[in-house]
Formats: structure tokens, C-alpha cells, sequence
């Protein structure tokens, strides 16, 4: 028998008039603990080297660019890559981001912009930073996917054999993947500790290092991932068609996912080689 969907409100609690969701408070919940976490990071002098350490209220300072890069960025690679021609024709419901429409390749950029903007703007090195925004990322993964779980949405394919398969709310009376939990585990839990233990190993003395990890390591979670999640009603598979229970076809997020590997494996490449490293450090060397 599959699992029923648990009665979750979407709506954590209210205030006045203001509902404030479990998908708000994820978000929350990312930030302030890659807040926290980055802080910690940033204050360790042996994982930087000759690397100039963020301060702290420098930390503060960035984790405002990166959440209005993640927002910015988020809603608009959704805008673009995934229901362009629906926004075209209602340009207004552009802003309306309480109805939902969040992509994380493009809040990915859009934080890697707001990152390097930010280096620059305080003389700090851009990868280096990037390095340490990317041990700290999979923490708002995993919250983001648990409130995707709880507002049952983005929800897997279809499996009747599956024994822990769970029939969502809106997706029809098939059971189904909780492709959300999966996703949470890859993209957050798994790759957290992957990372963490990354950053003890290797620290940031090889900017770009940590980085290339995280991307290539993502973007083969999510592809891994995307073989159980029903893909966008209004994409549809890309290539191929679906294969009852596991399914065949390419999605957009595998298809968006593809260039982050291969950029996550250049870059991987070039900081073990030491192309990355600042000429000081290389000649330190």
C-alpha cells in the first residue's frame, strides 16, 4: 500500500494577517546557517594560508549580497528556463513570487555574481570565497527540499511498486517518488558532509578547489535525482520519454546540470594543478 501524503500545512503560522510558509522559513533557515557556519569557517587562520581571511562583519555583509542574489537570480532563470512564454503573456506575475517558481540554477548564478561583485568590492579572493559560500550551500538545499516535501510539490514519478511511494495531494491518485526527500538527501546531507570534510582536508589555499567539488557534485546529485522527479508539467521531457517507475527522458535540470559538471571538474583540474593560486602563494610554493 503506499504511504498518504501527512497532513502538512504549508503555512507555518500567522501573524496578523501574514501567513508565514515553511518555504519562507527554509529559506531562513539556509541563510542563517550557512550564515553561522561560514562565519566559523572564515575565523579558522589554518584553512586559508596566505589567503587574506574574511572578517567577521565582512561575513555579515555577505550574506545579504547572497540572499539577493539567490531571490534575484532564483526568479529569474525560473522566468526564463522554465515557463517563459506563461510570464510573456502575464509580465506581472513575474513578481508575484509567493506563488512559487524558484530555480536553483538560477539562484546559482545569481549568487555566484553577488560573490564576486563582493570580493571585489573588499580585495578578498573571489574564488576563495566562492569556495567557502560552497561548503556552506548544501545546508539551504536541504531545507529548500523538506519545504518542497511539506507544500507537496515537485514531487517524483510515478512508482506502484514502490514500497515507500506517496501518493501527493495535487499529482493524481498515482503513488509517486517522494523525489523531494531523495533530492534533500543527495543535494543536502550527502554533499554537506562531503564538503565539510573537503574543507578540513584541503582548506582554501587551492581557490577554486572546494568549488569545483560542490558544482560537479551537485550537478551529479540533481542529475541522479531528476530520474525520480516528475519533470515541469508545462517542459515536459526535453529528449526521450518517460520509462514506467524510473523513467528515460531528459529534463531541464539534467540538461541545466551538464555544463555545471564539466565546470566543476575544470575547475577541480586547474586548482589541483595550481593555476588558481595567487602568484605570492605560488611562489611560496
Amino acid at each position: 500500500m503506499p504511504l498518504s501524503f501527512p497532513i502538512l500545512d504549508p503555512v507555518a503560522f500567522t501573524i496578523g494577517p501574514f501567513a508565514i510558509r515553511w518555504y519562507a522559513l527554509a529559506y531562513v533557515a539556509g541563510l542563517l546557517g550557512g550564515w553561522l557556519y561560514a562565519k566559523r569557517l572564515a575565523a579558522k587562520a589554518d584553512l586559508w594560508g596566505t589567503l587574506r581571511q574574511p572578517k567577521p562583519t565582512e561575513i555579515d555583509d555577505l550574506i545579504v549580497w547572497v540572499a539577493l542574489g539567490v531571490v534575484l537570480g532564483g526568479r529569474t532563470g525560473y522566468v526564463l528556463f522554465y515557463n517563459f512564454s506563461a510570464y510573456l503573456q502575464n509580465p506581472l506575475e513575474i513578481f508575484a513570487v509567493w506563488h512559487g517558481g524558484m530555480s536553483f540554477h538560477g539562484g546559482f548564478l545569481g549568487a555566484v555574481l553577488a560573490l564576486v561583485l563582493f570580493a571585489r568590492s573588499r580585495g578578498l579572493n573571489a574564488l576563495a570565497l566562492l569556495d567557502m559560500a560552497a561548503v556552506v550551500t548544501p545546508i539551504g538545499l536541504f531545507f529548500g527540499r523538506i519545504a518542497n516535501f511539506i507544500n507537496g510539490e515537485l514531487w517524483g514519478r510515478p512508482a506502484p511498486d514502490f514500497p515507500y511511494a506517496v501518493v501527493f495531494p495535487h499529482a493524481g491518485p498515482e503513488p509517486r517518488h517522494p523525489s523531494q526527500l531523495y533530492e534533500a538527501l543527495g543535494e543536502g546531507l550527502i554533499l554537506f558532509i562531503v564538503m565539510a570534510v573537503a574543507a578540513r582536508k584541503f582548506g582554501f589555499k587551492r581557490p577554486g578547489l572546494l568549488g569545483g567539488i560542490f558544482v560537479l557534485g551537485y550537478a551529479v546529485a540533481r542529475i541522479v535525482c531528476e530520474f525520480f522527479r516528475e519533470p515541469d508539467a508545462q517542459l515536459g521531457f526535453l529528449f526521450g520519454s518517460s520509462v514506467e517507475g524510473l523513467g528515460g527522458g531528459i529534463t531541464m535540470g539534467m540538461l541545466l546540470s551538464v555544463p555545471m559538471a564539466v565546470v566543476g571538474a575544470a575547475f577541480i583540474v586547474m586548482a589541483a594543478r595550481g593555476y588558481t593560486r595567487p602568484a605570492k602563494t605560488v611562489e611560496a610554493a
